[in-house]
């Protein structure tokens, strides 16, 4: 569980770079992000290496040197091949989510890839929202940009976790208040969801009046209800088959 958590993270750290310009942004934060992308990812490599079998291995192996190549290039202005790194890091990550053995594995990769750009895309709204603090006259159109994409991937993350639900509710037929996972269900929605959606449009509305510390304040607290909504999730499709 904690080796997908930090692979779909890296994920979606790395492909919410290209919502972003480096015209508008300095090269730092392009490795900054980089940085903690392969920190995630030699994290997720270490946890899933003992179960992990050969083309997984290889995949998350590969993923970690890229994002270390990614960004020892953005430490130099321009990168030399940064953006292609970039894309190939991403693509090796979303190549060891893949688990082409479980029979609902289409839904379960689209449950990954919506995952990481959830999370991807709020922690980098956060993290835009800093650099405001050390350049107050920068344009608002990176942290625009990132506030329109995360709240498209909440909703692209609730039509597949609702469609696996619904999918989950005519395999086992009928379920109880007994099911632990009944129980659990509207705390996952709830912090994993409805929250998010609540804060971002607060966060949106701050930042529309400029007040980007407040908005990176509220940010932080999306960060927080997105990570414990999609560690949830995990528990629950480790218990249910399905990515509640």
């Amino acid at each position: 569980m904690l080796a997908t958590f930090c692979v779909r993270l890296a994920l979606g750290l790395m492909a919410s770079l290209f919502l972003l310009s480096p015209k508008r942004l300095h090269p730092r934060f392009f490795r900054t992000h980089c940085l903690t992308a392969l920190g995630l990812l030699a994290v997720a490599t270490f946890a899933a290496w003992p179960d992990a079998v050969l083309w997984q291995r290889t995949a998350l192996a590969t993923a970690t040197v890229l994002a270390f190549l990614a960004a020892f290039s953005w430490t130099l202005d321009p990168a030399p091949g940064g953006w292609v790194l970039v894309v190939l890091t991403a693509v090796a990550a979303a190549i060891a989510l893949w688990k082409p053995d479980d029979s609902r594995s289409a839904t379960l990769f689209a449950a990954d890839l919506t995952s990481a750009a959830f999370l991807g895309a709020s922690l980098t709204a956060m993290l835009i929202g800093h650099s405001y603090l050390i350049s107050p006259g920068m344009a608002l159109t990176p942290l625009m940009r990132l506030l329109a994409g995360m709240f498209v991937t909440i909703v692209l993350r609730t039509i597949v976790c609702g469609a696996a639900f619904w999918c989950w509710t005519a395999e086992v037929g009928s379920v109880t208040l007994n099911e632990e996972a009944i129980l659990w269900l509207p705390v996952r929605w709830l912090a994993g969801v409805i929250a998010p959606l609540g804060f971002g449009w607060m966060a949106y509305a701050a930042a529309r009046i400029r007040s980007t510390q407040s908005a990176t304040g509220i940010l932080y607290v999306v960060v927080v209800c997105g990570f414990l909504g999609e560690l949830m999730s995990l528990l629950l499709t480790r218990q249910t088959g399905w990515p509640l």
